[in-house]
């Protein structure tokens, strides 16, 4: 082991000075990089790791990695105030050359950095207990103390929040990263993890227990395991997941409503008189048009006549049918375009009508105002279908010109052929046909490429990207 204690005591190379501080710290660090990527114990490193930790009179219970920060603060209060903001920049950190650091404060930081980071990011494999989660959850609480924001924060996707935390944010001494820009990403990194964790331990036994419940952050993933497993929950575990789903929907519908407000809206109809109320005035072209009247003697204007604005746009009433394939692939576009749909539903004068289907068509119409509803009649999984879902919408197809089908789908259908030309036969009889790879929030989606070339050959390209596409598009054509 002579070997590598030299490599660590000599970081620079051969015949350089090291500081003694810098080779504890690097030990803590090298445990942390080692437990991280290998969960078997390396003896030197954590042998060595113990005799830091106790030297610089910190309990030896942060080398546990079955001990969370919840457990060692509780036997140690004093330690609570040290992870707080544990890993902000310090706003007078020397940088400019003179390195005065406060090495063994370095050290001490270390060896509380690597029990929280470790505790979070070394979540293992295999079944997951709800307590295992309980606990990752508390830890990735302290995580957030750490980095200066409130516990819950970055799982909830509202980054910063917390002291020191900004645009101005820089490392210590080029050691601690910029977290202005470290933060947005590791709020969806810790999402992740908890969605992993979710996906393998016992859900229903989380969802019986209302506390453990409530601290689950909302995810699409969890929501697709709640939609998977909702028929096989009852009591009080059908209540806990009806109120995260509902929590889930309430927080996208907020989003997408606020990108169909921003949206283009219908074109001015000309055909209508303008309103002539005061709020309609259209002052620069009346004094325009009346400026022939000025009198100069008088210094006056006299105005024979009054312009006023179009404000009235056409609202000719249209119909929306929204096909949503709700198989296994599909669940993120199943619950935003669910939500969407029961937004547009609210618009005056537009008739929506949705259709779920995957070897079967299920008509969510009469649910079609109340996302939630819908949600929970659907039924995730199984294969591809699209002509039991076209059976279904044909009928509700009146007028075709006033009619646009939104058909979300990876189109990996079973029966590809006869399903491409009903939707070929749709588009030439003047419905607005708009097939959808992907209308997911970070926009990326899988599209079956024989239906791409197909679509695209008739003049209807297949829409994926962010869901802001879609709301584009149906914006402008329904109002």
């Amino acid at each position: 082991m002579n070997e590598p204690e030299n490599t660590l005591a000599h970081p620079a190379g051969p015949g350089a000075e090291a500081d003694p501080q810098d080779n504890r710290r690097q030990v803590l660090y090298w445990r942390l990089l080692a437990r991280l990527f290998d969960p078997e114990e390396q003896a030197a490193l954590e042998s060595a790791s113990l005799a830091v930790v106790e030297d610089i009179g910190l309990p030896p219970a942060l080398l546990d990695p079955g001990a969370s920060v919840d457990s060692v603060v509780q036997r140690h209060p004093e330690l609570a105030a040290e992870f707080d903001g544990l890993m902000v920049p310090e706003p007078d950190a020397d940088t400019d050359g003179d390195d005065t650091r406060d090495r063994p404060a370095e050290v001490r930081r270390a060896a509380l950095v690597s029990k929280v980071l470790l505790n979070v990011f070394s979540t293992g494999t295999g079944a997951v207990s709800a307590g295992q989660l309980a606990r990752w959850q508390s830890d990735a609480g302290w995580l957030e103390r750490a980095l200066g924001c409130t516990p819950g924060d970055l799982r909830g996707g509202r980054p910063g929040g917390g002291r020191g935390v900004g645009p101005t944010g820089t490392g210590a001494n080029g050691g601690t990263p910029d977290l202005s820009r470290l933060i947005p990403q590791i709020g969806p990194e810790l999402g992740a993890l908890e969605g992993d964790l979710v996906k393998r331990m016992h859900l229903r036994e989380v969802l019986a227990d209302p506390a453990l419940a409530a601290r689950l952050t909302p995810s699409m993933s969890l929501i697709e395991q709640l939609l998977r497993d909702k028929n096989n929950l009852s009591g009080v575990a059908l209540a806990n997941a009806k109120a995260l789903i509902r929590r889930f929907v309430d927080e996208v519908a907020e989003i997408l409503r606020t990108q169909v407000e921003k949206a283009t809206v219908g074109a001015i109809d000309r055909s209508v008189p303008p309103k002539r109320v005061f709020r309609n005035l259209d002052l620069d072209r009346t004094i325009w048009k009346n400026l022939t009247n000025y009198s100069p003697e008088e210094e006056r204007l006299y105005v024979d006549r009054l312009y006023y604005r179009h404000t009235a746009r056409k609202t000719t009433p249209q119909r929306l049918v929204v096909v949503v394939d709700q198989s296994g692939s599909m669940v993120d576009s199943m619950v935003n375009c669910t939500i969407l749909a029961s937004i547009f539903a609210g618009l005056p004068k537009v008739d929506v009508h949705l259709i779920a289907y995957d070897t079967q068509a299920l008509d969510l119409t009469p649910w079609v105002h109340d996302p939630f509803e819908t949600l929970l009649r659907t039924n995730l999984g199984g294969g591809t279908d699209g002509t039991v879902a076209m059976a279904l919408a044909q009928p509700k197809i009146a007028e075709p010109r006033n009619t646009v089908v939104v058909w979300i789908s990876d189109f990996y259908e079973w029966r590809g052929e006869p399903l491409y030309e009903s939707m070929a036969a749709l588009h030439r009889s003047g419905v607005k046909f708009i097939p959808v790879g992907s209308v997911t929030s970070s926009g990326r989606g899988s599209v079956n490429p024989w239906f791409r070339e197909r679509f695209k050959d008739l003049g209807t390209p297949v829409l994926s990207g962010h869901i802001r596409k879609l709301v584009h598009e149906l914006k402008t054509f329904l109002t």
